[in-house]
């Protein structure tokens, strides 16, 4: 018999996600700052209404929902998943009255990709989007990166068993610290230390290319924060293309080269084990498949005869795959140059490196590098065991911090959560193709969606059909969160259909 929840646990679920709404409000304030500074009132407005609706809710939510509880399992894992979704209607509130969309559907797509530091975007005429605007976007995505329920962590809940279970179901498994509450203030003391650092070199280098100060003051923030996050978004319609500067390229690469690796192996490297950076199996990983995807994309290129110098490669071909790799989305490139001018081959080595992805507990999406090495440790202990006497034990291990040893329960995980995104990414593929979208292309949208990369050959624009935008928002969604908290929603909402009793 299914049990059906009780009303204290919807009331706790509605409590949590009020502390999450608020924290999207208290975000906006940046976005109302910038309006009021640049003395763009109606945009100044557009974020007071869209503070207002989420202070409303939260207040609602405090007021009706509070019981003296912690959060269980279950619970945490729903105010993830449900908690993103509200964030998204509401963080869309200033998007969609900003007269950028065509349509409320299409401001909830920018959002979710911008929580989901995904980079994929619908908003219309960027050129001239205000400077309110562009500052609400990029925080979105650098925000995403650490996670809005890191935000809330951070500032709206206390220490109690509770919080690390909604830290846990955000995709996020690994304590800085012992109490998760200094882990989410120690995630962000990292990113905003890097902010300070990677935000004046980008400044430098936009000044040097001869971009007034102030104006490359916002867009050296705007870069930082979508290169770190690797989200990709950038305030203007050509990404990277529009800057033509070597230096702005480099710099943006190392950015989200270290914004892909894990928050935890910063924390070791903060704290004096330089080392774990060439222990870990997520780096020693993540620069095996980078190999891999170079020489298939060398050789895709060298086929069709684009890029004939070393530094065009690097620049419009390298720096591109590292972008996919990283999930960032940051391009050098048209979008449809993926598809006219890479070749099949070139653009499936960008097409796999998406799919695989970053690191866990990272501001990336994809596979991940930890599951990567998970399964290449499976596999050669399985030819080992073939190889060995019958009675033999043989054992694997993989070094992500700590020494892991390898189980018949982490492995079948590993598996179901690889099983869950090739099949995101095979019915976004086969959804673009029934609409009548080339296969490449499709695969090419449908594989960034699902691992929050944000490249697009082109496929993506607000004239895409509702049923693509609806299921991008899905897949963006489900492979952040990483599947588990989406599946206990769908459950919850399952028991609450068809339950019986209470808990």
């Amino acid at each position: 018999m299914i049990l059906k929840p009780s009303r204290a646990d919807v009331r706790i679920i509605a409590w949590a996600i009020g502390r999450v709404i608020l924290g999207v409000g208290l975000i906006m304030l940046a976005p109302l700052f910038t309006s009021l500074v640049c003395s763009e009132w109606n945009v100044a407005l557009d974020f007071l209404i869209g503070i207002a609706a989420c202070v409303l809710f939260w207040l609602v939510t405090e007021s009706t929902c509070r019981v003296e509880r912690d959060l269980r399992w279950f619970h945490g894992l729903i105010v993830a998943s449900a908690g993103w979704l509200t964030a998204m209607v509401f963080g869309a509130i200033p998007h969609y009255l900003s007269g950028h969309f065509k349509s409320f559907l299409d401001a909830c797509f920018d959002l979710m990709s911008g929580y989901t530091t995904t980079g994929l975007f619908l908003l219309q005429d960027l050129d001239h989007c205000s400077h309110g605007l562009n500052m609400w976007r990029h925080l979105l995505t650098y925000a995403g990166g650490q996670g809005i329920i890191v935000i809330a962590l951070t500032f709206l809940f206390a220490g109690t068993a509770g919080s690390f279970k909604i830290y846990v179901s955000e995709g996020k498994e690994e304590k800085l610290l012992p109490n998760v509450i200094n882990t989410a203030r120690a995630i962000w003391m990292i990113s905003l230390s890097y902010l300070a650092v990677g935000s004046s070199l980008l400044w430098a280098a936009l000044v040097r290319e001869g971009m007034p100060a102030g104006r490359g003051f916002l867009h050296a923030v705007w870069l930082f924060m979508g290169a770190w996050s690797t989200g990709g978004f950038a305030p203007q319609s050509l990404n990277l293309l529009y800057y033509h500067s070597l230096t702005v390229e480099l710099v943006t690469l190392v950015i989200f080269v270290i914004g892909s690796f894990n928050f935890a192996l910063h924390y070791s490297v903060w704290t004096g084990d330089a080392k774990e950076i060439y222990r870990n199996v997520e780096t020693r990983s993540f620069a095996l498949t980078l190999m891999l995807s170079t020489f298939l994309l060398s050789l895709g290129l060298g086929k069709v005869g684009v890029f004939g110098s070393l530094m065009e490669f690097f620049r419009k071909g390298f720096y591109n795959l590292v972008s996919g790799h990283t999930t960032t989305g940051n391009s050098t490139i048209y979008s449809v140059s993926f598809y006219r001018d890479f070749g099949f081959l070139a653009m499936w080595a960008v097409i796999l490196a998406m799919a695989v992805g970053a690191s866990a507990c990272s501001t990336g999406g994809g596979f991940k590098g930890l599951r990567m090495g998970i399964l290449y440790r499976y596999f050669r202990g399985e030819l080992r065991r073939l190889a060995s006497p019958e009675r033999a034990v043989v054992a694997e291990k993989i070094h992500h911090i700590r020494d892991i040893w390898l189980d018949d329960a982490l492995v079948k995980g590993v598996f179901f959560v690889l099983l869950c995104y090739v099949i995101t990414y095979f019915m976004g593929g086969m959804l673009g193709i029934a609409y009548g979208y080339e296969p490449s292309v499709a695969f090419f949208d449908a594989v960034s969606a699902g691992s929050n990369t944000g490249l697009s050959a082109g496929l993506t624009s607000p004239l895409m059909p509702a049923a693509l935008k609806v299921y991008y928002i899905f897949a963006m969604w489900a492979g952040r969160l990483e599947f588990m908290s989406v599946i206990a929603l769908l459950s919850f909402f399952g028991a609450l259909a068809r339950g019986r009793g209470g808990r």
